[in-house]
């Protein structure tokens, strides 16, 4: 019996010098990782804010691309700063990056659409064929942009519509910009029958540009023959207006046109009355909405 209490005695004293070096042992590993999780945490929140500064000052690094870029950073820190604590209790940290691997393989190909709309809207803040205020049309959607985000694009319509259309699908197809440059170019066409004075119709159309001041000198507006018909002669008008000014000076010339040859009979044009310029999308000009900043 008393062999048998002092092994007992033995193995409990025995039990607990292992439990107190363990407690010990994992006391250290649970301080280094409180501390390192909390140095991380700090890092990560100190380095994301230097880098969304340090972009924020660089010249056309959109902000919706500055935030992304350094959220992006600080959780891929944070990711390092928790595998590095899951080493400090012998976790095999090779299999938890593979594990991460994996699962991010798989978000990905679940996520493809979503992937390919911030890629686009990656490149779309860093090339900027557009901006907000702009006015911009595509094969599919045609508006003034109000946002542009990472996973699409808002616009509102000429007829006041909203619509959103996803990153991915205005960086795939051509984009017109209306409103980027400084200037446009108008074309205005009328029909002049042959017995009419064509020199008296390109005299007109020569003045009533002249007379307007919204139309630029420079570059100066021209008057020439188009093109020949069977019956009349087209007759083409371009000049060129700041881009404010482009859509009332193109309304307001084709009706100053139609009274000028009202006045001039002679002169032209002939059974059809002036006409903006054909788009290749079967618009004319005065037919496209005016571009406005919202």
């Amino acid at each position: 019996m008393e062999q048998q209490a002092a092994d007992v005695l033995l193995a409990t004293q025995t039990a607990l010098s292992q439990a107190s070096a363990l407690a010990v042992q994992y006391s250290f590993s649970v301080l280094g990782a409180v501390i390192l999780l909390v140095l991380g945490w700090a890092l990560a929140g100190f380095t994301s804010r230097w880098a969304y500064e340090g972009l924020s000052r660089v010249h056309g690094i959109d902000e919706t691309l500055a935030r992304f870029f350094t959220n992006v950073l600080r959780y891929a820190l944070l990711i390092l700063v928790f595998i590095t604590v899951l080493g400090q209790f012998g976790v095999q940290t090779a299999s938890i990056i593979a594990t991460l691997g994996a699962a991010g393989l798989a978000i990905g190909l679940a996520l493809q659409g979503t992937l390919q709309n911030i890629a686009a809207g990656i490149m779309l803040l860093i090339l900027r064929p557009f901006r907000v205020g702009e006015y911009i049309e595509t094969s599919s959607v045609a508006g003034t942009v109000r946002e542009i985000g990472l996973f699409a694009t808002e616009l509102k319509t000429g007829d006041g519509l909203y619509r959103l259309a996803p990153n991915s699908t205005l960086w795939n197809t051509p984009i017109t910009n209306f409103t980027r440059e400084p200037t446009r170019r108008n074309e205005l066409k009328i029909s002049v029958a042959y017995a009419d004075d064509i020199d008296l119709a390109m005299e007109t159309l020569m003045n009533l540009a002249k007379a307007d001041s919204r139309v630029l000198t420079s570059p100066a507006p021209s008057v020439f023959i188009d093109s020949l018909g069977d019956g009349t002669i087209s007759v083409a008008l371009r000049y060129w207006a700041k881009t404010g000014d482009w859509w009332l000076v193109s309304r307001d010339m084709v009706k100053r046109v139609k009274l000028a040859f009202d006045d001039n009979p002679g002169a032209g044009p002939d059974d059809s009355d002036a006409a903006p310029e054909k788009k290749s999308n079967g618009k004319t000009a005065a037919e496209k909405p005016m571009p406005t900043r919202q």
